[in-house]
């Protein structure tokens, strides 16, 4: 009887999503494709099944419902300087060739309306988002010529402190924003770029918060309450999610989402580090590395189920208009049972659908929150456009000679 069921909210969350698709908060399929092929694409072809290689190509997202993806442009945060903002224009010009090899699926969207142009079209609408502040080398005009060139979102910080802002995953410097974080926030709001707060400090959320006139969004990250990591959001943070109109797009990673997978991550990352490898390598011979460590360390194992107990914390403490999903495909070795790529969506969708989630409220969750926010960030920058002109204030000039 429970197959039964479950088969038939399986064919329930495929009709909804054929309405109401998934907007995917981050996905880093632009870096993975760097790693492996040196974005040579035809090593890569998304059009047909690459899941050797990778958790994401265009037949996965059909099959998963996905109507829209904010492809993160990241680099890494040991590429620092001019290194990173070139690194991170070869990312956009990756992003830009795949939106011109895939016509028939993908469409380029700097807009809400291109969204639901795309959505209209059956095709999947292609954001950016760039991860971590250090991309803009402290420059409000680099913010402005990536949002020129396509991005919409930047996160403030990736695993390290930046000059401006601090990390979840490092040593407090700041406390939060610095002046300069505070007027970079600023900027964001006036170009219509929206603030990610996830990797970011609690600290640096609450400041974020209190600057920003626009909603922030969170492209990948969960419920403290639910896992004690400091990646993920606390509820005090949650709760101002509505004043603000952001959102919270829940992560699959599972050494955020899992309790028992933190402390076994911990100890996979170490083995890597001793290997020569960064952690967040997935690469053939890092994947290698990690397969021999996890026979000899079973890994404790998220799933659907987990994600769902975060979502239902999520709504509970931010209300349903707030919340959404960033799986983070492509920037993670590990994925929950049920979700192992971008296929997977419709099973978190039924398992959703079985504990009671209406129609209504999925179709606010996988998409018209994530649009209502883009929407509302683009009017708040329209009309701060009308009264403040583009800031040319240096790190220096805000935060002091000694930077």
């Amino acid at each position: 009887m429970e197959q039964t069921q479950q088969a038939v909210r399986l064919e329930r969350a495929r009709r909804l999503l054929a309405e109401y698709p998934v907007v995917d908060g981050h996905n880093d399929l632009p870096w993975a494709l760097r790693e492996q092929v040196g974005y040579d694409l035809d090593a890569r072809d998304i059009a047909k099944d690459q899941s050797a290689h990778l958790h994401t190509d265009i037949p996965r997202l059909r099959a998963g419902g996905v109507g829209a993806q904010f492809w993160s442009v990241y680099v890494r945060t040991d590429m620092a300087g001019d290194e990173a903002v070139s690194a991170t224009l070869e990312q956009i010009d990756a992003v830009d060739e795949l939106i011109v090899r895939h016509p028939a699926d993908l469409r380029r969207a700097f807009t809400a309306d291109d969204m639901e142009a795309a959505r209209a079209e059956g095709r999947i609408a292609s954001l950016m988002g760039a991860e971590g502040g250090h991309s803009i080398n402290n420059s409000l005009g680099t913010l402005r010529a990536l949002h020129t060139l396509g991005v919409r979102y930047m996160t403030l910080t990736h695993n390290d402190n930046i000059a401006w802002a601090d990390s979840a995953t490092d040593a407090p410097r700041i406390g939060g924003l610095s002046p300069f974080g505070h007027e970079v926030v600023r900027e964001m709001n006036r170009t219509g770029m929206l603030v990610d707060l996830s990797h970011v400090a609690a600290g640096t959320m609450r400041d974020a918060l209190d600057t920003s006139t626009a909603p922030v969004i969170f492209s990948h990250s969960s419920a403290r309450a639910i896992c004690d990591h400091p990646r993920n959001i606390p509820d005090d943070v949650l709760g101002r999610l509505p004043a603000n109109g952001g959102i919270a797009m829940a992560t699959f990673v599972p050494k955020f989402v899992l309790p028992e997978a933190v402390a076994w991550t911990l100890a996979a990352d170490r083995n890597m580090r001793a290997h020569g490898l960064h952690h967040l390598d997935t690469t053939a011979q890092a994947m290698r590395i990690h397969a021999d460590f996890e026979a000899a360390n079973p890994r404790p194992t998220a799933t659907v189920a987990t994600i769902a107990d975060h979502l239902d914390h999520m709504r509970e403490v931010a209300g349903i208009d707030h919340i959404g999903i960033g799986g983070d495909y492509d920037g993670t070795a590990f994925l929950p049972d049920g979700l192992q790529d971008v296929a997977g969506y419709p099973n978190l969708i039924a398992e959703l659908l079985g504990r009671g989630w209406s129609d209504a409220d999925l179709a606010k969750l996988t998409w018209r929150n994530a649009v209502r926010v883009l929407r509302d960030a683009e009017d708040v920058a329209r009309e701060l456009r009308t009264r403040r002109a583009p800031s040319h204030a240096t790190i220096e000039q805000l935060d002091g000679a000694a930077v």
